[in-house]
Protein backbone atom coordinates (compact mmCIF):
# COMPACT_ATOMS: atom_id res chain seq x y z
CA UNK A 1 0.00 0.00 0.00
CA UNK A 2 3.07 2.64 0.78
CA UNK A 3 4.20 1.85 -2.54
CA UNK A 4 1.52 2.10 -4.23
CA UNK A 5 0.73 5.76 -2.70
CA UNK A 6 4.50 6.82 -3.44
CA UNK A 7 3.89 5.46 -6.87
CA UNK A 8 0.82 7.82 -6.77
CA UNK A 9 2.36 10.92 -5.53
CA UNK A 10 5.53 10.20 -8.25
CA UNK A 11 3.12 10.34 -10.84
CA UNK A 12 1.54 13.56 -9.92
CA UNK A 13 4.78 14.95 -9.59
CA UNK A 14 5.97 14.57 -12.77
CA UNK A 15 2.07 15.29 -14.58
CA UNK A 16 2.61 18.69 -12.99
CA UNK A 17 6.06 19.24 -14.16
CA UNK A 18 4.93 18.74 -17.81
CA UNK A 19 5.70 22.10 -19.11
CA UNK A 20 2.51 23.42 -21.27
CA UNK A 21 0.91 22.10 -24.39
CA UNK A 22 1.94 23.78 -27.81
CA UNK A 23 -1.51 24.57 -28.61
CA UNK A 24 -2.36 26.56 -25.29
CA UNK A 25 -4.84 29.43 -26.26
CA UNK A 26 -3.05 32.53 -25.67
CA UNK A 27 -5.22 34.24 -22.91
CA UNK A 28 -6.04 38.05 -24.18
CA UNK A 29 -5.51 40.74 -21.76
CA UNK A 30 -6.83 43.49 -24.09
CA UNK A 31 -10.29 43.99 -22.84
CA UNK A 32 -8.50 44.21 -18.94
CA UNK A 33 -6.04 46.36 -20.41
CA UNK A 34 -8.25 49.12 -21.85
CA UNK A 35 -10.74 49.11 -19.08
CA UNK A 36 -7.71 49.89 -16.58
CA UNK A 37 -6.29 52.33 -19.15
CA UNK A 38 -9.80 53.72 -19.31
CA UNK A 39 -10.90 53.71 -15.68
CA UNK A 40 -7.93 56.66 -15.43
CA UNK A 41 -10.32 58.76 -17.80
CA UNK A 42 -13.38 58.04 -15.87
CA UNK A 43 -11.57 59.05 -12.28
CA UNK A 44 -10.21 61.89 -14.44
CA UNK A 45 -14.37 62.85 -15.23
CA UNK A 46 -15.15 62.09 -11.74
CA UNK A 47 -13.17 64.41 -10.04
CA UNK A 48 -13.73 67.46 -13.03
CA UNK A 49 -17.23 67.01 -12.38
CA UNK A 50 -16.80 67.37 -8.25
CA UNK A 51 -14.40 70.47 -8.83
CA UNK A 52 -16.60 71.93 -11.61
CA UNK A 53 -13.21 71.85 -14.06
CA UNK A 54 -13.56 69.03 -16.45
CA UNK A 55 -11.15 69.47 -19.64
CA UNK A 56 -13.71 68.10 -22.00
CA UNK A 57 -10.60 67.83 -24.76
CA UNK A 58 -9.13 65.26 -23.17
CA UNK A 59 -11.60 63.30 -21.53
CA UNK A 60 -14.13 63.17 -24.45
CA UNK A 61 -14.43 62.39 -28.33
CA UNK A 62 -15.87 65.03 -30.17
CA UNK A 63 -18.50 62.63 -31.12
CA UNK A 64 -19.52 61.87 -27.84
CA UNK A 65 -23.30 60.56 -27.03
CA UNK A 66 -24.52 61.40 -23.79
CA UNK A 67 -27.59 59.36 -23.05
CA UNK A 68 -30.17 61.50 -20.67
CA UNK A 69 -32.44 58.84 -18.74
CA UNK A 70 -34.50 61.07 -16.63
CA UNK A 71 -38.30 61.61 -16.66
CA UNK A 72 -39.02 64.72 -19.31
CA UNK A 73 -35.37 64.93 -20.81
CA UNK A 74 -34.64 64.41 -24.32
CA UNK A 75 -32.82 61.40 -26.12
CA UNK A 76 -29.53 62.69 -25.67
CA UNK A 77 -27.07 65.31 -25.75
CA UNK A 78 -23.69 66.00 -28.03
CA UNK A 79 -20.18 67.74 -26.25
CA UNK A 80 -21.57 71.19 -27.04
CA UNK A 81 -24.54 70.58 -25.26
CA UNK A 82 -23.21 68.44 -22.27
CA UNK A 83 -20.75 71.69 -21.78
CA UNK A 84 -24.00 73.74 -21.73
CA UNK A 85 -26.10 71.53 -19.29
CA UNK A 86 -22.92 70.89 -16.81
CA UNK A 87 -22.34 74.86 -16.61
CA UNK A 88 -25.66 75.16 -15.92
CA UNK A 89 -25.92 72.68 -13.41
CA UNK A 90 -22.63 73.95 -11.42
CA UNK A 91 -24.22 77.54 -11.63
CA UNK A 92 -26.62 76.05 -9.25
CA UNK A 93 -25.39 73.25 -7.59
CA UNK A 94 -22.47 71.82 -5.54
CA UNK A 95 -21.75 68.26 -6.14
CA UNK A 96 -20.01 65.91 -4.09
CA UNK A 97 -19.18 62.22 -4.61
CA UNK A 98 -19.39 60.28 -1.47
CA UNK A 99 -17.60 56.84 -2.50
CA UNK A 100 -14.24 56.60 -1.09
CA UNK A 101 -12.68 54.62 -2.68
CA UNK A 102 -14.79 54.69 -6.24
CA UNK A 103 -15.04 51.25 -7.59
CA UNK A 104 -14.86 51.06 -10.98
CA UNK A 105 -16.41 47.75 -12.13
CA UNK A 106 -15.42 46.35 -16.26
CA UNK A 107 -18.00 46.16 -18.72
CA UNK A 108 -18.62 43.18 -20.91
CA UNK A 109 -19.26 42.67 -24.62
CA UNK A 110 -22.96 41.71 -24.61
CA UNK A 111 -21.98 39.02 -27.30
CA UNK A 112 -19.21 37.65 -26.53
CA UNK A 113 -19.67 38.26 -22.14
CA UNK A 114 -15.48 39.17 -22.55
CA UNK A 115 -14.17 42.25 -20.58
CA UNK A 116 -14.75 45.40 -23.76
CA UNK A 117 -12.85 48.19 -22.27
CA UNK A 118 -16.05 49.95 -21.27
CA UNK A 119 -15.95 50.83 -17.17
CA UNK A 120 -19.09 51.31 -14.65
CA UNK A 121 -19.63 52.67 -11.08
CA UNK A 122 -22.36 52.65 -8.86
CA UNK A 123 -22.08 55.76 -6.38
CA UNK A 124 -23.46 58.22 -4.04
CA UNK A 125 -23.97 61.93 -5.06
CA UNK A 126 -24.60 64.53 -2.39
CA UNK A 127 -26.38 67.29 -4.73
CA UNK A 128 -26.48 70.83 -2.83
CA UNK A 129 -28.50 73.60 -4.10
CA UNK A 130 -26.88 76.85 -3.48
CA UNK A 131 -28.73 79.47 -1.18
CA UNK A 132 -29.91 82.74 -2.81
CA UNK A 133 -31.18 86.14 -1.07
CA UNK A 134 -34.44 84.08 -0.62
CA UNK A 135 -33.68 80.65 -0.07
CA UNK A 136 -31.23 78.34 2.17
CA UNK A 137 -28.80 75.50 0.66
CA UNK A 138 -30.54 72.60 0.42
CA UNK A 139 -28.81 68.80 -0.01
CA UNK A 140 -30.19 65.47 -1.35
CA UNK A 141 -28.24 62.59 -1.63
CA UNK A 142 -29.00 60.32 -5.68
CA UNK A 143 -27.64 57.09 -5.77
CA UNK A 144 -26.22 56.65 -9.73
CA UNK A 145 -25.46 53.92 -12.10
CA UNK A 146 -23.08 55.60 -14.80
CA UNK A 147 -20.87 53.76 -18.02
CA UNK A 148 -19.24 54.71 -20.44
CA UNK A 149 -17.47 53.60 -23.36
CA UNK A 150 -14.58 54.46 -25.35
CA UNK A 151 -12.85 55.10 -28.64
CA UNK A 152 -9.91 54.12 -29.68
CA UNK A 153 -8.37 56.71 -28.90
CA UNK A 154 -9.10 56.50 -25.11
CA UNK A 155 -11.66 58.62 -25.32
CA UNK A 156 -15.35 58.76 -24.17
CA UNK A 157 -17.74 58.51 -27.11
CA UNK A 158 -20.59 57.31 -24.92
CA UNK A 159 -22.03 58.21 -21.56
CA UNK A 160 -25.19 57.23 -19.35
CA UNK A 161 -26.59 57.41 -16.17
CA UNK A 162 -29.50 56.25 -13.78
CA UNK A 163 -30.71 57.33 -11.07
CA UNK A 164 -33.58 59.35 -9.46
CA UNK A 165 -32.16 62.92 -10.79
CA UNK A 166 -36.00 64.21 -11.19
CA UNK A 167 -37.18 63.09 -7.89
CA UNK A 168 -33.77 64.88 -6.38
CA UNK A 169 -34.49 67.94 -8.37
CA UNK A 170 -38.18 67.95 -6.80
CA UNK A 171 -37.15 67.76 -3.86
CA UNK A 172 -34.19 70.51 -3.92
CA UNK A 173 -36.90 72.91 -5.08
CA UNK A 174 -39.27 72.01 -2.40
CA UNK A 175 -39.60 74.40 -0.13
Amino acid sequence: MKHLFGLSLLSLFFVACQPPAENAPEVDNSGQEAFERNSKTVMAFLEGYQNENLDYNSIYSENVILRLTHFGSKDSLDLEGMMKNDAQGWANHDFELLADPVVLLPGVNTETKMVDGSVRYYGDWMVTRSATDSTEAKSGIVRLYESFDFDEEGKIIYQQYYGDLTGLNMYLRSE
